[in-house]
């Protein structure tokens, strides 16, 4: 039989990656847990383990029952308590071994939470509004509801606070929570239509700001805040529909719009008006009775409320721009008065005056009557004629002299009958006076038509409107006369040779020419 080999001296070859594993093993110690957060409460807990070495963890144990976890860092593990009872070790496991410390966890009887506030308790019907939820036993929350419709995002923040998402909805709801203790008691949670604004009164003002405007729209009752462009401001609610609030300083336009829990309203516009000025007044002067158009130009006139004149207001105005208003007078007395313009900026400082004249008053005309043919000088008497624009004699306009306050003169033009005359000014249009348009006389006979030389005789002259017999003459010479009738007159013949023409002048001329003999004495 042959014998065995004998044994050999030297030992077995050596695994050299075995040998790195066992290294490796001799280097990486097993995982250790030191504590764990909270260490009582029900099953579905969210704890935080903490420790070392817990990278690359396969297991986490309460007891032998296995947990659902995140390995967050070497040193900390998230983990949701199983199922259990009792005390239990909390044990992690990795490729390194398993952690040995009696770390425990204490399975306490789940309690329902309890749900004491809702901040806020009402907000807009779409979702995405942040509820803060507070109350107890929020540890461990699976779910928040409002209504039966879950919160699409909820964080637990604490066991007594929960800040959740609300969903879309309408009306009031019941919120509640649920864990793995149970649901909660519920809590009303108000779903408000969102705000609307129709209207501005005013929708414009001073750039000084501090006047009040009048909001108007709709689901205005729960205002939280208004404001004008990026400026909140001070507020009050009215009611439901109306919001009073005071305009801060600015420029411009900017955008109003009310904040409710329901959301923003949309924007309306509200303009910053400059302080306007004014420049000219065209006419500058016009009737006590008013009524006459007057041309206002300046600046800041868009908006205009109103046109005073001193502190009468223009009983109309159109603002044709920003730089013209054209206003109706307003009746005043005779005088000075500074013409200002109030808009929304405010009210223009007297930068122009408008100046309100007395109508002239006509008392006599001198004289008050003259030839068909026209070409007298009239003097027209009365008062306020200084400013007198035009002098009218029927329709017709006539030049004219202003003589002083109370006088002007004008050539008579051709006419017949009567014809009223007026002055206009400034301040309007006179009264009439009638001015009579009379004939020229005419002489159709003298009785007797001849006589001494050394004159005397009384001649008697008919005719036809003599009435308003201004002089006769025997030749050049001027006679005694005396008028009878308007178709008779008696005139003593002044002394004379030979033949002399006999006429007659009146307001209507002078008349046509009879002939007058003078007689030599005898001898």
């Amino acid at each position: 039989m042959p014998t065995p080999p004998a044994p050999s001296s030297r030992p077995p070859a050596a695994d050299p990656e075995a040998a790195a594993r066992t290294d490796a093993r001799a280097v990486a110690a097993a995982p250790v847990v030191s504590s764990v957060s909270p260490s009582s409460g029900p099953a579905g807990t969210a704890v935080v383990i903490t420790g070392s070495g817990l990278t690359g963890a396969t297991q986490v144990r309460f007891g032998t029952a296995l947990s659902s976890f995140t390995v967050v860092s070497d040193t900390q593990i998230n983990a949701t308590v199983p199922t259990g009872s009792g005390t239990v070790q909390i044990t992690v496991t990795t490729p390194n071994g398993t952690s040995t410390q009696n770390v425990t966890f204490t399975y306490a009887t789940a309690t329902a939470p309890t749900l004491t506030s809702l901040n806020p308790a009402s907000g807009p019907t779409g979702a995405g509004n942040t509820v803060v939820l507070t109350g107890t036993g929020f540890t461990g929350a699976t779910q928040v509801l409002f209504g039966t419709t879950p919160a699409p995002s909820f964080t637990v923040n604490s066991p007594t606070q929960i800040t959740a998402t609300a969903p879309a909805g309408s009306g009031s709801v019941q919120v509640k929570v649920t864990t793995p203790g149970g649901s909660s008691n519920t809590l009303t949670y108000t779903y408000v239509s969102g705000p609307a604004i129709s209207s501005l009164s005013p929708s414009a003002g001073p750039q000084a700001g501090g006047n009040t405007v009048l909001i108007t729209g709709t689901n205005l009752a729960n205002t939280t805040s208004v404001h004008f462009g990026t400026t909140s401001v001070a507020f009050t609610v009215l009611s439901s529909t109306q919001v009073s609030a005071a305009a801060p300083p600015g420029t411009g336009s900017v955008n109003v719009n009310v904040t409710t829990p329901g959301g923003t309203s949309n924007n309306l516009t509200y303009t910053y008006s400059a302080i306007p000025t004014v420049g000219t007044v065209s006419p500058g002067q016009g009737p006590t009775a008013g009524g006459n158009t007057v041309m206002i130009t300046g600046t800041g006139f868009s908006g205009a409320t109103q046109v005073l004149f001193g502190t009468t207001p223009a009983p109309s105005f159109t603002v044709n721009s920003p730089t013209q208003i054209t206003a109706t007078a307003p009746a005043g007395v005779a005088g000075a008065v500074a013409v200002n313009v109030v808009t929304p900026g405010g009210t223009s400082s007297p930068g122009a005056f408008y100046f309100y004249v007395a109508p002239p008053a006509l008392t006599s005309l001198s004289p008050p009557s003259g030839p068909a043919n026209g070409g007298n000088t009239v003097v027209i008497n009365g008062l306020s004629l200084t400013l007198t624009t035009a002098v009218h004699i029927g329709a017709a306009s006539v030049p004219f002299t202003v003589l002083n306050d109370s006088q002007v003169s004008f050539a008579a033009p051709p006419g017949t009958g009567t014809a009223n005359v007026n002055v206009t000014t400034p301040g309007g249009t006179s009264n009439n006076l009638t001015y009579a348009y009379v004939a020229a006389p005419a002489l159709s006979g003298l009785n007797p038509n001849l006589g001494p030389e050394s004159g005397g005789t009384v001649v008697t002259v008919t005719g036809t409107n003599l009435a308003t017999t201004t002089s006769v003459h025997f030749g050049a010479v001027s006679a005694a006369y005396t008028v009878l009738s308007d178709t008779q007159l008696t005139a003593v013949a002044p002394p004379g040779t030979g033949t002399a023409n006999v006429n007659v002048t009146a307001t209507g001329g002078t008349s046509n020419n009879l002939t007058f003999t003078y007689v030599p004495p005898p001898g």
